[in-house]
């Protein structure tokens, strides 16, 4: 069943966080944006997810109908079952410029032919319905050439891996961060390549209005856990900030 995480004037944000729940992969959250008549899905998710997601979107909203695939990059739990997408939609998938020439490796030859829209490194807005989500640089959180999604609607950021928690119930928004920190600081510290593009990420989303950051994996953040959210990743030590030349050693 999927989360509801807004509705109001023929918009809908929902997501959708037990898709991929048969223990051989990491739990993955798949995001639908519906506004009117017309849709996008975000980050759709691997093979693992895909059957259960199709079936379950089609009780809120017809995939036919999906104007947008949206990917903030291009790891196998984010779009390796675009090849399937190609075939039950006629929507273009919209990545990083970084992965245009790569994505298509996950689908048949030709399945993607002008069906591959490159964002630029600077972000863009794409329409769906009556409202643009914007493409929001996000670059080296984790991949070279990554977005996260901003609604302005919902004023919902869906982060992809930042923000990310894991062994949490996805279905519980987290309001409280510092109890959270515990599932999320492993992972930030190892998969965020540096604090320096953090800092400058937590600048740029301060001038944005946000009432709930939906990232990729595990609980989104809610309330207070938001602004604080922001504070601790503009101070965290992570990726090449914690390597030296003692983890270039061959074994």
């Amino acid at each position: 069943m999927p989360i509801e995480l807004h509705n109001a004037a023929g918009h809908r944000c929902l997501m959708f966080s037990d898709a991929a729940a048969s223990g051989e992969g990491v739990q993955a959250n798949q995001f639908l944006v519906v506004d009117d008549d017309t849709g996008a899905i975000i980050d759709p998710g691997g093979n693992l997810a895909y059957t259960e997601l199709y079936l379950a979107m089609t009780g809120h909203f017809p995939p036919q109908r999906l104007s947008a695939i949206l990917a903030s990059h291009a790891d196998p739990d984010i779009v390796a079952s675009l090849d399937r997408w190609m075939t039950t939609t006629q929507a273009p998938v919209y990545i990083s410029r970084v992965w245009q020439r790569f994505i298509p490796h996950f689908c048949k030859p030709g399945k993607t032919a002008g069906r591959v829209l490159a964002i630029p490194d600077a972000g863009a807005r794409i329409r769906v319905g009556r409202h643009d989500l914007v493409a929001v640089p996000a670059h080296f959180m984790h991949a070279e050439g990554n977005f996260q999604f901003w609604d302005p609607v919902s004023r919902i950021l869906f982060s992809g891996d930042l923000g990310v928690s894991l062994g949490v119930d996805p279905t519980v928004p987290v309001s409280d961060l510092g109890p959270h920190l515990r599932h999320m600081e492993a992972f930030h510290r190892r998969y965020m390549v540096s604090g320096r593009v953090l800092r400058w990420w937590a600048q740029m989303v301060s001038t944005l209005p946000i009432e709930m950051i939906a990232p990729q994996h595990g609980a989104p953040l809610v309330g207070a856990a938001i602004q604080d959210f922001i504070d601790w990743v503009s101070q965290l030590e992570c990726g090449i900030d914690l390597f030296g030349p003692q983890h270039y050693v061959v074994p």
